[in-house]
C-alpha cells in the first residue's frame, strides 16, 4: 500500500491513503440489519424533516419549547446522516474502504452530532424546569430570544470543540492496520491504530465523552429533582398531573438515548461481557434508532403538534 507522507515538528507523519471498516466480521444476518437501519433513516427524515416545517409554518409555534424541539430535529437529520448512509455503503454494498480525509469527515460529523443530541436533551430539560418551577418568570428567563441563545451556543461550543479533536488526528502516524473495528470511522478505533503516541488523543476522546455525556445528563437529572419537589408542593392533584404530562415526551426521549449508551460503556467497562460484534451492534442501534423516535414521541404526545400534523394531512388528502 502507499502511503501519503507529511511533515509535523520535523517528524515524518504518515497517513494512509484510507482506512478499512469491519465491523460485524460475525454477525450473520448484516443485511438484514442494514436493511433495517435503511428504512430507520427514511422514517427518520420524513418525520423530522415534517417536524420542522410544521414548527415553521405556525407562527404559534414560534416559542422558546419549540425552537429547542427544531433544534433537536436538526441534530437528528445530522446525526443519523453521518452514519446510516455509509453503513449501507460498507455493508450492503460491501464498499468497506473510506479514504482517509472522508473519515475524518464522518468522524468530525458524528461527534459533533452525538454531543449535540446530548445537549440538546439538557436544553429541554431547562425549558421545562423553568415552566414548571418558575412559571411567573418565563418571559425573564426563557424567552425566544434567550433560547436561541443557548441553543446557539451549544453549537458553537460543539463545533469548535470537536474540530479541534478532530484536527490532533492528523497528528498521527498509521504505518500498520488501517482496519478499523466498528461500523464507520469511529475516534478511539482510528486511534488507537496508530504507530505513534496517542495520548493527547486519548485524553481528549475520554475526557470529552465524559463531559458531554455526563454534564448534560446531571443537569437533566437535577432539573427533574427540582420540578417533583415544585409538583409535589401543589395542592391539587389535577395540577400534579398536567405538570408532569408536559413532561413524559421528554423523559421518553431521555430514556432512549441515555440508557442504552449507559448500558453498554457500564457493562464493557466494569463485566467486560459484551462482545465486540454485540457491542458494535448495540452502539450502532445507540445512535440511529433515537433519531427515529424523537420526532414520532413529539408528534403524537404533544398536542399542538398532533393538532396540526393531522390537519396536514386532512389536507393533503382533501386538496387537489
Amino acid at each position: 500500500m502507499s502511503f501519503l507522507r507529511t511533515v509535523l515538528n520535523d517528524s515524518r507523519i504518515i497517513h494512509p491513503p484510507g482506512f478499512y471498516i469491519i465491523g460485524f466480521e460475525t454477525f450473520p444476518y448484516i443485511s438484514i440489519y442494514i436493511i433495517f437501519l435503511a428504512f430507520v433513516y427514511v422514517v427518520t427524515l420524513v418525520f423530522n424533516i415534517l417536524l420542522i416545517y410544521i414548527i415553521a409554518r405556525d407562527h404559534n409555534l414560534h416559542t422558546p419549547k419549540f425552537m429547542a424541539v427544531v433544534s433537536l430535529a436538526v441534530i437528528d437529520v445530522f446525526l443519523s446522516t453521518s452514519i446510516i448512509p455509509s453503513m449501507i455503503k460498507t455493508f450492503l454494498f460491501k464498499d468497506n474502504f473510506v479514504p482517509f480525509n472522508l473519515c475524518l469527515l464522518q468522524m468530525y460529523m458524528y461527534s459533533t452530532a452525538i454531543s449535540l443530541e446530548s445537549y440538546g436533551l439538557a436544553v429541554l430539560a431547562y425549558d421545562r424546569l423553568i415552566a414548571i418551577c418558575f412559571p411567573l418568570r418565563q418571559n425573564l428567563f426563557n424567552t425566544l430570544p434567550i433560547m436561541s441563545c443557548i441553543v446557539g451556543l451549544t453549537w458553537v461550543y460543539n463545533l469548535g470543540r470537536v474540530t479541534y479533536s478532530t484536527a490532533i488526528m492528523t497528528r498521527l502516524s498509521f504505518c500498520n492496520s488501517v482496519r478499523v473495528f466498528s461500523y464507520f470511522c469511529d475516534y478511539a478505533p482510528v486511534f488507537r491504530l496508530a504507530c505513534n503516541d496517542y495520548t493527547l488523543q486519548w485524553s481528549v476522546a475520554s475526557t470529552s465523552s465524559m463531559v458531554n455525556l455526563m454534564c448534560p445528563f446531571t443537569f437533566i437529572v437535577l432539573s427533574y429533582g427540582s420540578i417533583l419537589v415544585t409538583v409535589f408542593r401543589m395542592k391539587s392533584v389535577s395540577s400534579r398531573m398536567k405538570a408532569l404530562a408536559t413532561c413524559i415526551e421528554h423523559l421518553i426521549l431521555v430514556a432512549v438515548f441515555y440508557i442504552p449508551i449507559f448500558s453498554i460503556f457500564l457493562i464493557g467497562l466494569y463485566l467486560r461481557l459484551i462482545d465486540p460484534d454485540q457491542r458494535v451492534l448495540s452502539l450502532s442501534l445507540a445512535s440511529c434508532i433515537p433519531p427515529c423516535i424523537n420526532p414520532i414521541v413529539y408528534s403524537w404526545k404533544t398536542k399542538e403538534i398532533k393538532t396540526r400534523a393531522l390537519a396536514l394531512v386532512y389536507r393533503m388528502k382533501t386538496g387537489p
